[in-house]
C-alpha cells in the first residue's frame, strides 16, 4: 500500500508539472515573434543562439519539464509493478 501511494504521488506530481508547463507555454505562444521549429516547444525549451535582431522570447522551462516527465514515468512504473505484484 505504501508503494502504491508513493507511485501515485510521483505519477500525479509529474503529470501536474508537465500540464502546468504546457498550459503556460500555450498561453505564451502568441507573444513569440521569432522562433525555430515548433512555437510550443520553443516556448518551453528556448535557445541560446541569437535570433537576429529579435530577443529570445522563451520561458526556458526545459529542465522542470524533463523532471516532470521523469517523475511521471517513475510513478507509472511503480504503479504498474505494484499492480502486477503477487503477494
Amino acid at each position: 500500500m505504501k508503494r502504491t501511494i508513493i507511485g501515485g504521488l510521483l505519477f500525479s506530481s509529474g503529470a501536474l508539472i508537465c500540464l502546468v508547463i504546457l498550459i503556460l507555454a500555450a498561453l505564451h505562444v502568441p507573444s513569440i515573434t521569432a522562433w525555430r521549429g515548433s512555437k510550443l516547444w520553443f516556448a518551453i525549451f528556448g535557445t541560446n543562439e541569437p535570433m537576429g535582431n529579435n530577443e529570445v522570447n522563451s520561458l526556458f522551462l526545459g529542465f522542470p519539464f524533463i523532471v516532470g516527465i521523469v517523475l511521471f514515468i517513475l510513478g507509472f512504473i511503480v504503479l504498474v509493478v505494484e499492480y502486477f505484484k503477487k503477494d
